[in-house]
């Protein structure tokens, strides 16, 4: 089915009303949800059970959820009464856990919560319970900060709170954010919708088919089958941090100062980045684009979409800036693996092995056509027509954590800065990549994600 401009246009401005709107395709073209195994309520937030691995190119890859929505918002109730807050929101996720299963079958729901929250609502708790990153010496959650190949007007954000919702099937989406409107606890201020994957199977996938639908320039161009707009598997297995990997009390960067509150939960960092995929195809050939988005000299074949990205194949800093004196470019992958691959094996607290080379941060991204969301509660923001987007979330130790990685991807290594300016078209990505807005989160563990800290 083909979507013309002015209808997609028409759709788009019926979603920011909260009408049904242009992403309702997503259902109609990806056909059947994909087949999912059954799953269970972790401690951890963040883990989402039930996701199914298949392989491409001879590489482990985990099939995303479909449809994906973050609501981000501030809280309106009233801060003497957050324990009765508490125990209403707490019973809306409860129950939306009773009626879909926690897999992308049923619904993912993760919720993290910013510093404005712990700031005006429980400051004295969290200055006692807040973990404390033993490397940077400050706490777990930190100010968004801008990075080199920001633009200027990057928006660093100010949200109490945000919610993932992640799920096969857009109705139960639709159905979690409805309840969650009816507590009156919560002032929505932003909408942030999207898709992933879609062609695991070899037909067309959903990134490529949102965008032609869309009249997005560059859409023709998309790989068939690509997972994201710009052609490569980002969910390989092995590029993803395992299991608990990325919890405040895993691998011995945080502390818990004294109380498990915060054990098995994490950092979130949430991003909108726009995407320009007209440069991307037209003026990067595709042995270009992957030394851009992997590093120079990677051996793939012709037209290759998923690429080994195990412990094996880590870039260290020697090696990046080797390449980089060699070709004068470095590779997104490789220089964010400097900073966001384990350096030396460790021993997990319920003695899980992960070997040097181990990813660390859970990536839970996915494509957007928002402009630069599909609701805002500031509309001068929203801008007309859709654009090629990603709204970028990942799973870290701390923010702190989060930062080394962001500026490894500017060249900038623990070991000093490479001479590169920051958007140059040899720098990763960051010809093709802008970022409109940022913010850091933290995530609770399952037992304490409604008003952390309230009942203190």
């Amino acid at each position: 089915m083909k979507l013309t401009r002015r209808g997609f246009l028409a759709g788009g401005a019926a979603t920011a009303l909260g009408a049904v709107g242009v992403y309702e395709l997503v259902d109609r073209l990806a056909g059947n949800a994909p087949e999912r195994p059954a799953g269970r309520l972790q401690p951890e937030q963040h883990l989402l059970d039930g996701v199914r691995l298949v392989h491409q190119d001879g590489v482990e890859v985990l099939v995303p959820p479909l449809h994906h929505l973050v609501v981000t918002a501030r809280i309106s109730a009233d801060p003497q009464s957050l324990a009765a807050a508490q125990t209403t929101f707490e019973g809306v996720l409860s129950g939306l856990e009773r009626d879909y299963q926690p897999t992308p079958a049923g619904l993912g729901i993760t919720v993290a919560w910013g510093l404005p929250y712990f700031e005006r609502f429980v400051p004295d708790q969290a200055d006692s319970y807040l973990p404390h990153d033993l490397r940077a010496g400050k706490s777990v959650l930190l100010d968004a900060t801008r990075f080199p190949s920001d633009p200027d007007d990057t928006v660093l954000e100010s949200n109490d709170l945000a919610i993932l919702l992640r799920s096969d099937l857009r109705a139960h989406i639709d159905d979690a954010v409805e309840r969650l409107r009816k507590t009156s606890l919560l002032q929505v201020t932003s909408l942030r919708r999207g898709f992933a994957g879609g062609g695991f199977e070899g037909g067309t996938s959903l990134p490529k088919q949102m965008a032609m639908n869309a009249g997005v320039p560059g859409a023709d161009l998309i790989p068939d089958t690509s997972e994201l707009f710009l052609g490569f598997t980002s969910t390989q297995r092995a590029g993803l941090g395992p299991g608990k990997i990325a919890n405040f009390e895993t691998l011995g960067f945080v502390d818990l100062r004294g109380t498990d509150y915060f054990a098995n939960g994490t950092h979130l960092h949430l991003s909108h980045v726009t995407e320009d995929l007209e440069l991307w195809y037209i003026n990067f050939d595709f042995d270009e684009r992957v030394a851009t988005a992997f590093r120079p000299g990677l051996d793939v074949k012709p037209n290759a979409q998923t690429v080994a990205q195990g412990p094996k194949e880590a870039q260290t800093a020697a090696d990046v800036r080797r390449d980089f004196h060699r070709t004068g470019r470095i590779g997104h992958s490789a220089a964010i693996q400097v900073t966001s691959r384990l350096a030396e094996d460790k021993l997990g607290p319920d003695g899980t092995h992960y070997p040097k080379g181990t990813a660390i941060p859970i990536r839970a991204d996915f494509n957007t056509l928002d402009n630069p969301f599909e609701f805002s509660d500031r509309p001068d923001e929203l801008q007309p027509g859709p654009i090629a987007g990603i709204h970028f979330l990942v799973f870290n130790p701390s923010s702190d954590d989060f930062h080394r990685n962001r500026l490894a991807m500017d060249g900038v290594l623990p070991d000093g800065k490479l001479a590169l300016p920051p958007r140059d078209r040899n720098q990763g990505f960051n010809a093709v990549l802008r970022t409109t807005h940022r913010q850091n989160f933290i995530v609770p563990p399952r037992r304490h994600r409604s008003f952390p800290l309230a009942e203190i």
